[in-house]
């Protein structure tokens, strides 16, 4: 049995735990966060120890992988610590803050030999992998174009607004449009170059959107959370081919050609636990990655997606997003 230590009972924190108790040969054994009553929370329906500083929870807790939800200004701190203690890391993205921190966690990997995931979710939610086999394997020809965009009402739910200090979370650039940089780099490489604007009016880092130009086609890339509650939230991309169009939007995930419109089908999960948290969809995506962290760290192998090298190559770029200048 698989022992996990949960840092950090939020919103993600939280949204791990149900993807922990729906999985087989896991255990959640113990979580820690400064709020009673959110680690108690987190903790029911399981044997879990609670503790009120994760520090004390990597000193002394029985786990084998330790897993670090906490908001992105302690992610080093503690996943420096958990590295000393366990084999097998989580941190929730962005991995850091800061290039320098970036560098210090890898550093730390590789003194240790400590195996680290991040928390890159897209690469692991459904109709983003199923992108990555149609461009892969060529089914629609070559890309001509393609546009990400992931838009946000403002994130008031953070503990002390947390996300909301830019000086802790590093905005909607670092806490939100991450996810699809990360992706778009995952999926392309690195760009010929990139030309990227940012808001000049209201909370710093709230709205970018950056253009990617490749050998032979452009990329789109929008991010914000600087919505009103009302605006659901919307996360959706469209990749035109030289035979067709994949999309995921408001009609649905569909492939476009010259025979009409074609919902593509996602295989839908059973899980076992049920699932009783909100968030834009179901476990989806945060089960897939995590079960995949789980099943490595099980059989003793490295990481191999949204590894911290990965985490750290995408911050990289985007704080060169935030510092271009045009």
């Amino acid at each position: 049995m698989l022992k996990i230590g949960l840092i950090g009972c939020g919103f993600m924190g939280t949204m791990h735990a149900d993807c922990y108790k729906n999985m087989e040969g896991v255990t959640l054994a113990a979580v820690a966060d400064l709020r009673r009553d959110k680690a108690e929370a987190v903790a029911e329906g399981t044997d879990a120890a609670i503790y009120a500083d994760g520090r004390d929870l990597i000193a002394t807790a029985e786990v084998d992988v330790i897993d670090v939800c906490l908001p992105t200004y302690l992610h080093t701190e503690y996943a420096l610590l958990a590295m000393d203690r366990v084999k097998y890391v989580f941190i929730e993205k962005p991995v850091a803050l800061t290039a320098e921190e970036g560098h210090a966690l890898l550093e730390k990997s590789q003194r240790t030999g400590a195996h680290v995931q991040v928390g890159q979710v897209i690469r692991f939610w459904d109709e983003y992998v199923e992108l990555g086999k149609i461009v892969r394997e060529g089914t629609l020809g070559r890309v001509v174009n393609a546009s990400f965009r992931r838009l946000s009402p403002r994130p008031t739910w953070g503990w002390e607004e947390w996300l909301l200090d830019t000086a802790r979370s590093g905005g909607a650039a670092q806490d939100l449009h991450i996810h699809d940089v990360d992706y778009v780099l995952s999926l392309f490489g690195e760009p010929r170059r990139f030309f990227s604007v940012k808001n000049t009016l209201g909370e710093k880092n709230s709205y970018v959107h950056t253009l990617l130009q490749y050998e032979d086609f452009a990329v789109s890339v929008e991010g914000t959370w600087d919505l009103p509650a009302a605006r659901p939230f919307e996360a959706a991309f469209r990749v035109v081919f030289e035979r067709g169009v994949i999309e995921n939007a408001g009609a649905g995930f569909l492939r476009y050609d010259a025979d009409g419109a074609h919902p593509i089908a996602i295989e839908k999960k059973e899980l076992a636990g049920g699932y009783k948290g909100d968030n834009i969809s179901d476990l989806g995506g945060y089960y897939n990655e995590l079960l995949y962290f789980t099943e490595r760290a099980k059989a003793g192998e490295p990481i191999a997606c949204a590894t911290l090298a990965d985490g750290v190559s995408s911050l990289e770029f985007l704080l060169r997003e935030l510092a271009f200048q045009g």
